[in-house]
C-alpha cells in the first residue's frame, strides 16, 4: 500500500489539509480546480448566496454528471474504477473535515 502525503486543498475560500496516495494528487487538485472554477460560476450566474449554497450547488452539479456519464458508459475498467473510488473516499474525508 502507497504511503499517503498531506496535500492542502482550498475549497470554496476554505482550506482543508487531507491525505492521499501519491497516484491520486494529479486527479485530486485537477478535481479541486473543477470544483472552485464551478463555484466561480454559480457566484457569477446567481449573486447574493453565501459559499455554502454555493458549494452545495456544485456539489449537485457534480454528482448529476457523474450520474449521466455512469448510464451513458455501460462498463467501466477495474483501475477507473479505483480512482474514482479512491476519489470518492478523499471527498468524503473533506466533507466531513
Amino acid at each position: 500500500m502507497e504511503e499517503l502525503i498531506p496535500i492542502n486543498v482550498v475549497i470554496g475560500d476554505r482550506t482543508y489539509r487531507i491525505r492521499i496516495a501519491p497516484s491520486d494528487e494529479e486527479v485530486v487538485r485537477k478535481t479541486i480546480k473543477l470544483i472552485n472554477d464551478k463555484i466561480i460560476e454559480f457566484k457569477t450566474q446567481f449573486a447574493g448566496k453565501d459559499m455554502q449554497d454555493y458549494v452545495a450547488m456544485v456539489v449537485l452539479w457534480y454528482a448529476t454528471q457523474q450520474k449521466a456519464a455512469g448510464e451513458n458508459q455501460p462498463l467501466i475498467s477495474s483501475e477507473t474504477d479505483k480512482q474514482l473510488t479512491s476519489l470518492e473516499k478523499v471527498l468524503d474525508r473533506i466533507l466531513q473535515g
